[in-house]
């Protein structure tokens, strides 16, 4: 308590407070989310596994409106990217220094969660084990990681992006929004490939609006090029009146792509559906994101002088500091709850949406928060510890060249394993639970930023 009184009084007098309380806030809905809405049964080797309950109870999908929160992580990271960027230029240093530094609080943590997966694999592999269990557990386990690589691949290209902000404003997220519904009709009419870089470009556009953010809190509202006003403004417009427009437009949308259009209600990805939300996302989850936006900005400024209160502010800093912890393990809490009352014989499997299954729902909860704190205690300290690196000087010369590229090389390899990790199948037969190439691949770019981080400190 006392390092947390601590670490809250070092708090800058112009932090935006808010934005750390919606990361804590999205992650604990994200986690909540998967836990209340899995559903444990035996296959047909006796063996438990899970899947999403939503299927079995359809009234539930427009509560995945709320649940949703992948919009709020790009929407906070935006402005994040843009306020560290900034006080990067501001101390002499380069794109590449600030994209090293970055990726230190990110694959950290996660490189953890690799490591003690795949050496548990190697392990129940030399015990005995089937390969194809192997992969579900790990399967299972690594969900969060599809996000994570979605986000490796937006950091990068954070100061491209914030120089098209600064030249064009809010024009660049509407670009993106219309090259999102492109790839919705690709989907719909085809070829169906036009809508794989919707994967990038619709957490771009959320991730361009935290650049919005950032520049109306600083007050840098007009482009480079002009004054002119409306898109090419570099501001989100903040007031009450505009959080109102954009819930009410966002919602209004939203429902007429999923009544009269071609969407499905719910913003979770769902088997078997064409034009899924979330995978990639659509321009019906950008309509989400746009009411989610209006209603964060209409609570703001209460938010902000609640959070100015010592004890909110405390349990605020406390839970980010070991935020992505939380994210990265809260799904091996389930397979190790599950793992042990399976074991004891006691591990309840009611079928999704009955009454029976509504009951267990809150002890299911309750035990999985035991779990989990568990494995916040053992591996939290490493988030914790884990300090921004300081770029002192940027290179020069030959040298300078080069770092960039080993960047993001190594920046594209920890992405390029996070993607064949999720697209690897559920029960393919790999003794390490990992795709061998993913788990070289990530251990490859990490160890080379890693190396990158040390030389240039």
């Amino acid at each position: 308590m006392r390092r947390l009184a601590r670490l809250a009084a070092r708090t800058p007098a112009d932090r935006e407070r808010y934005l750390d309380l919606l990361r804590a806030l999205a992650i604990m809905l994200v986690v909540l989310g998967h836990w209340t809405f899995v559903t444990i049964y035996h296959d047909q080797h006796g063996q438990p596994n899970g899947r999403s309950a939503l299927p079995a109870i359809p009234w539930a999908d427009p509560l995945t409106w709320a649940i949703q929160v992948m919009p709020v992580f790009f929407l906070v990271g935006g402005y994040a990217n843009a306020a560290s960027l900034t006080a990067h230029r501001g101390r002499g240093g380069d794109p590449t220094g600030w994209l090293l530094g970055r990726s230190a609080r990110l694959l950290r943590p996660t490189t953890v969660l690799v490591l003690v997966l795949a050496g548990g694999s190697l392990v129940a592999r030399l015990a005995g084990a089937e390969p194809g269990m192997l992969r579900t557990v790990v399967w299972f386990a690594t969900i969060p990681l599809w996000f994570l690589a979605a986000y490796l691949a937006v950091v990068p290209l954070t100061p491209l992006m914030y120089a098209l902000h600064r030249r064009f404003g809010l024009a660049v997220p509407a670009a993106l929004a219309l090259l999102v519904a492109v790839g919705d009709l690709g989907r719909a009419l085809g070829p169906a490939e036009l809508a794989l870089a919707n994967y990038l470009l619709g957490w771009l556009a959320v991730h361009q609006l935290g650049f919005a953010w950032y520049d109306a809190r600083r007050g840098n509202c007009q482009p480079t090029a002009g004054r002119q006003r409306g898109l090419r403004t570099r501001c989100l417009p903040m007031s009450p009146r505009a959080a109102l427009v954009m819930i009410v437009g966002g919602l209004a949308v939203a429902v007429l792509l999923t009544t009269v259009g071609p969407y499905p209600v719910s913003m979770i990805n769902m088997p078997g559906e064409r034009m899924a939300n979330a995978g990639p996302p659509s321009v019906a989850l950008l309509a989400v994101a746009t009411a989610q936006l209006g209603l964060i900005l209409l609570l703001r400024e209460r938010a902000e002088r609640w959070l100015h209160r010592s004890r909110p502010w405390q349990a605020v800093v406390g839970v980010n500091a070991v935020v992505l912890t939380v994210f990265l393990w809260h799904l091996t809490a389930v397979i190790l709850l599950v793992g042990a009352l399976d074991g004891l014989g006691v591990l309840p499997t009611p079928p999704a949406g009955s009454a029976a299954w509504f009951a267990w729902r809150l002890p299911w909860v309750l035990m999985l928060a035991v779990v989990l704190a568990v494995l916040v205690a053992l591996f939290g300290p490493i988030e914790a510890r884990t300090g921004r690196s300081t770029v002192r000087r940027s290179p020069a010369g030959w040298w300078a060249g080069a770092r960039s590229v080993l960047t993001l090389a190594a920046f594209s390899a920890a992405v390029y394993a996070l993607v064949l990790n999720s697209a690897t199948a559920k029960t393919a037969p790999e003794p390490l639970g990992l795709p061998v190439g993913a788990l070289v691949a990530y251990l490859a770019g990490v160890s080379i930023l890693r190396l990158l981080r040390s030389g240039s400190r």
